[in-house]
């Protein structure tokens, strides 16, 4: 009887450690303007994020809830958006490139807000009570 409870221990330490140990290799999605600044080019997104994307045909960033680019007002105040900046998606084997209807001003702030890759949490968030209850986006700010 004793027996079991030395064992039951020790199985759920290896299954715990077992689970905070993930495969996944998760990085986030690279985003960055293009070498002409002309658009912005979205890199590293896994295979699921590509496919939802393709299997929407002429996607516009206005209607899409997974990218959307906005116009910074204030340099300091990254809560002062103008508007969002509407334009297409095109789509290559690994990466997606906005570009968008109206070009980019120089000197100005440009934040991007991509749900690609987004996930609600691992096996290590879980057990460390770190969980969400929504998918956190990407949040990049990026000056031209």
């Amino acid at each position: 009887m004793y027996k079991y409870l030395i064992i039951l221990p020790l199985v759920f330490v290896l299954v715990v450690c077992l689970i905070s140990c993930s495969p996944a290799n998760n990085k986030p999605v690279m985003i960055r303007f293009s070498p002409d600044s002309s658009g912005i080019v979205f890199s590293r997104i896994d295979a699921a994020g590509l496919l939802e994307l393709r299997n929407t045909s002429g996607i516009d960033t206005s209607y899409s809830s997974v990218l959307s680019v906005m116009e910074m007002t204030g340099e300091n105040n990254p809560l002062a958006f103008e508007h969002e900046f509407p334009g297409r998606l095109a789509m290559s084997d690994s990466t997606i490139v906005f570009t968008p209807l109206v070009t980019f001003s120089k000197g100005k702030s440009y934040q991007v807000v991509s749900y690609l890759n987004a996930k609600f949490g691992n096996a290590a968030m879980m057990l460390t009570g770190k969980l969400d209850n929504k998918v956190k986006p990407q949040t990049v700010v990026l000056t031209r």
